[in-house]
């Protein structure tokens, strides 16, 4: 394990989990949330939160850090050692944990892409101007990312929507300075 991280836990985010021991040598399968998946494979340092630290041993507020000192694609998966675990049954260990980066250390994206966490908690206002309610999060269909937005104190109703995120068909424009996206959906599609 290295040193406590300096990095609130609200500065992070998921990239991955940690899957199922891959052999005897503390080798584990990484399960990618990144897109393209194997963009996993650029980062080494990742923090877990309090609740997946194995064995509970870090107080609650902390993170820890851990290294992947070596990854690779393993077919159409990805495996990666945890640097200091050497074994299986230590390896199991970390089995379920999620893998966090600093939000700063993701690279810059082309003009009208966003990273998921960027989208969270905005409001949503269609083109009649009505509060739809706020994203909660985003679910991926295959065929495109859904903002799951759920109402607010400020919302036009209490209705829970799935809007697809279409960029120039569903989403007109996305305001992060002003915490808006807006939309073109009716309030009762």
């Amino acid at each position: 394990m290295m040193d406590e991280p300096s990095a609130p836990a609200n500065e992070l985010t998921t990239l991955a989990r940690i899957g199922a021991v891959h052999g005897i040598k503390g080798w584990v399968r990484l399960i990618s949330f990144t897109d393209p998946a194997d963009n996993i494979l650029d980062f080494r340092h990742f923090y877990l939160s309090p609740k997946s630290i194995p064995g509970g041993n870090v107080p609650v507020g902390k993170l820890e850090k851990i290294e992947i000192d070596e990854s690779r694609a393993q077919g159409k998966q990805f495996i990666g050692h945890i640097k200091g675990c050497d074994d299986r049954e230590q390896a199991r260990l970390y089995t379920g944990c999620e893998l966090k980066v600093e939000k700063s250390a993701l690279p810059e994206l082309d003009k009208q892409e966003y990273y998921w966490f960027q989208l969270e908690a905005l409001s949503v206002i269609n083109l009649q101007e009505e509060n739809l309610g706020s994203v909660h999060h985003l679910m991926e269909t295959g065929a495109n990312d859904v903002l799951v937005v759920r109402a607010t104190n400020n919302s036009i109703d209490d209705q829970e929507r799935l809007i697809p995120f279409l960029q120039d068909q569903v989403i007109r424009q996305v305001d992060l300075e002003q915490k808006v996206i807006q939309v073109d959906w009716e309030k009762d599609y």
